[in-house]
């Protein structure tokens, strides 16, 4: 990667302003926009993504926005690889590469020296853990990673069960634990000149905001956009896992009400805001900008632009 590569990062919470500034800034400086989440890349996936829409986007160029289809899986190494190639080819058109998201993972795998297993999957091995975590649960299936590879399952919760599989599989196929495969420093290496904006909010106006855009998202027709999904059969894929489509599909199954599928789907964007914040917090350096004010959005937006003057060295086209 290259150190003296300049690349302009907007990370935060759901919700909190993200697209709108992206696009100022994106008009300022001359730049085009790589989607920073890992729902936005499914076609058909677009209230519930909270994609952004044609009009909204003014000309600027967007990528890794419907890139696959719903029943395809996609991985953060997949991510990295080609966003990295993105912004190369961005920058050699001259232009300002923009990272714009709240996955803090993936995006963290760009902009950190963050390098993944090369060891593959085997689908009949991870078929068997799974039934196996069904049939004697996720507490004896952490403990059988405990035994092989205790470092890893003292990283990894008994409950997030696809990790500890993942674990075995590398443990199976190769003999390493995972951590070993997952290489990450403690303090990995920077591998842009990056200006990393972190927009936040005061937290109950952030949750009205939440809970206003999922009103939105159904007026706009989220339950006919996933009753779409759910007709063509897709079940057990990784886009369905995402909020605002599992919620949806318990209401379809009969499961529970259409209102306390709302209620849920709010509940766990509220719920994934509140984690969104203490990773980027904790994981990343981060220059924070509150908007709790949006009265005040422009002036913001002029102090988030000197900012980034600064750090990058670059000059905006400010009118």
């Amino acid at each position: 990667m290259d150190e003296n590569q300049k690349l302009l990062v907007i990370i935060g919470p759901t919700a909190v302003g993200k697209t709108k500034l992206s696009i100022e800034l994106a008009k300022r400086f001359n730049g085009e926009i790589i989607s920073g989440d890992s729902m936005q890349i499914y076609r058909g996936m677009d209230i519930g993504t909270a994609k952004i829409k044609h009009e909204e986007m003014e000309g600027i160029p967007h990528h890794l926005i419907n890139i696959k289809d719903p029943n395809e899986s996609f991985s953060v190494a997949e991510f990295q690889q080609l966003v990295r190639a993105k912004i190369t080819e961005i920058a050699q058109k001259g232009k300002l590469p923009i990272i714009v998201g709240g996955t803090g993972l993936y995006i963290q795998s760009v902009i950190y020296d963050y390098q993944f297993s090369d060891v593959t999957g085997n689908q009949d091995f991870r078929k068997k853990l799974e039934e196996r975590a069904k049939e004697i649960g996720n507490e004896a299936l952490h403990q059988q990673l405990k035994e092989v590879d205790p470092v890893s399952a003292a990283k990894i919760h008994p409950n997030n069960v696809r990790r500890v599989i993942r674990a075995l599989e590398i443990h199976h196929l190769s003999g390493e634990n995972s951590q070993n495969g997952n290489k990450q420093e403690m303090e990995p290496d920077l591998l842009y000149n990056a200006a990393m904006i972190g927009l936040t909010m005061d937290r109950e106006q952030l949750y009205e905001r939440i809970n206003a855009r999922v009103d939105l998202m159904l007026l706009e027709g989220l339950l006919d956009e996933v009753k779409h999904l759910y007709e063509q059969g897709l079940r057990d894929c990784q886009s369905i896992q995402a909020i605002g489509y599992k919620e949806i599909y318990e209401y379809l199954d009969g499961r529970i009400s259409l209102e306390q599928a709302v209620e849920n789907l709010k509940q766990n964007s509220r719920r994934y805001a509140k984690r969104q914040l203490t990773w980027f917090r904790n994981k990343m350096e981060v220059k924070w900008f509150d908007t709790t004010n949006v009265k005040i959005f422009s002036k913001k937006i002029d102090e988030i632009s000197h900012y980034v003057e600064g750090k990058l060295q670059v000059k905006s086209n400010t009118y």
